[in-house]
């Protein structure tokens, strides 16, 4: 889901919460939490930890509005909060994943209780995608979820991203590529 239009409202809004505006907080999180939970929840491939980041980026909305300067739209800056959030959170679970468990668990799949065909094709499906895409290099799956589940243009995924244009392409070709070889394994 891409964010809604970003205009002279979203700069108001961050001023009138720079002054501790609630209502405006408020209108500012109703407008943006969708497109920011979707994102980063296709970034993390975990519902849970996304809406916890979510909250995180909204904080740091609301603490730092009064320093803030209009100089991009707001949803640029926040989802370059947001990615950057993220991969903090990328970092720490790699961390995480090379120390050795004590007495760790792992989730169990489904209940066990009976799906019809398709659905369970289409979720097995749905959970590699989402397993490869988890495996892939932070800024390649920040590249490709930009492109192609935010739907954002090449020329502002690369702007979100902070690097070229070339430099975006690359990402993605390296990133398509890995999840095609990966799935058809």
């Amino acid at each position: 889901m891409k964010p809604p239009p970003d205009d002279v409202l979203d700069h108001e809004l961050m001023a009138a919460v720079g002054r501790h505006d609630h209502r405006a907080f408020a209108r500012l999180v109703e407008r943006h939490y969708g497109w920011a939970l979707g994102f980063v929840d296709r970034m993390l491939g975990n519902r849970h930890e996304a809406e916890d980041l979510v909250q995180t980026a909204f904080l740091r909305v609301w603490q730092g509005a009064a320093r803030w300067e209009p100089n991009a739209k707001f949803s640029t800056w926040l989802y370059r909060v947001l990615n950057n959030l993220c991969m903090d959170q990328l970092r720490v679970r790699r961390v995480m994943a090379s120390e050795p468990l004590e007495g760790g668990y792992v989730e169990g799949l489904a209940d066990g209780a009976p799906n019809g065909e398709d659905r369970v094709s289409s979720q097995q499906r749905e959970a590699r995608t989402h397993a490869a895409l988890d495996q892939l290099p932070a800024r390649q799956r920040a590249a490709l979820v930009l492109c192609y589940y935010e739907q954002r243009s090449q020329a502002e995924a690369a702007a979100l991203l902070g690097v070229s244009e070339g430099a975006l392409e690359s990402l993605l070709s390296r990133g398509r590529a890995t999840l095609r070889k990966w799935l058809q394994d």
